[in-house]
């Protein structure tokens, strides 16, 4: 199987000049814990993730409501092409340790696979529970 078959279309995304505020709702209203932020046209600049808006504008005491997602976006974003196969995929995530990977198609956004997405593919339900593993492995030794 490849990621497009399993991923989530049509992500939610944001502006790079939108507000933390307006970033902060969206992933309040569709209960996710990170967007893609890209550019007009698709391309992805970042990902903003609901620990950066606490780390890098709240804790910092700047205004949600002044500060655009640019400044607060971890700019280090790695993604997976829509053709690989689920376990390439699955294994990017264990070596970056990350749980959701912006998909791309052509260098534009075209969905999210997460591992939730990998876990309920039933081909890849022991799979997902090993890289969440390796995931939380490499978080406590850093």
């Amino acid at each position: 199987m490849q990621v497009k078959d399993v991923m989530t279309p049509r992500a939610i995304r944001v502006g790079p000049g939108e507000p933390v505020a307006v970033a902060a709702r969206m992933l309040s209203r569709y209960n996710i814990g990170a967007l893609p932020v890209c550019e007009e046209g698709g391309k992805i600049l970042g990902l903003v993730t609901d620990r950066d808006l606490v780390l890098r504008c709240m804790a910092a005491n700047r205004n949600p409501e002044k500060v655009p997602v640019r400044d607060v976006m971890t700019t280090k974003v790695v993604t997976v092409n829509c053709e690989s196969s689920l376990e390439e995929a699955g294994a990017k995530m264990a070596r970056e340790q990350v749980r959701r990977l912006p998909v791309e198609k052509n260098g534009r956004l075209c969905g999210v696979l997460s591992l939730g997405d990998l876990a309920t593919t039933h081909q890849y339900a022991m799979e997902s529970a090993e890289i969440l593993s390796q995931i939380s492995t490499g978080l406590r030794h850093r």
